[in-house]
């Protein structure tokens, strides 16, 4: 099923799964958009106070990658 009532069809069927899958897409999204803004904003100085959106985008990142590769099996699981 497509659209609208398909998604939440899915939702109902597997709510933790459809958020943590929305959740990836959105943060996706925002590290896409904070990228390109921190590219178009120069190369990083190496001052933090200069630097904040460089940081953020690579923290984001790296959040991204723990949640997973550590945390969604931990849950798949069952843990």
């Amino acid at each position: 099923m497509l659209g609208l009532a398909g998604f939440a069809e899915r939702f109902r069927a597997h709510p933790v799964a459809a958020t943590i899958e929305l959740a990836s897409f959105l943060g996706c999204f925002v590290l896409a958009i904070g990228t390109f803004v921190a590219i178009s904003s120069g190369a990083p100085t190496g001052s933090p106070g200069d630097d904040w959106l460089w940081l953020a985008v690579i923290a984001g990142g790296g959040v991204f990658v723990v949640f997973w590769t550590a945390l969604v099996p931990l849950y798949e699981r069952g843990l």
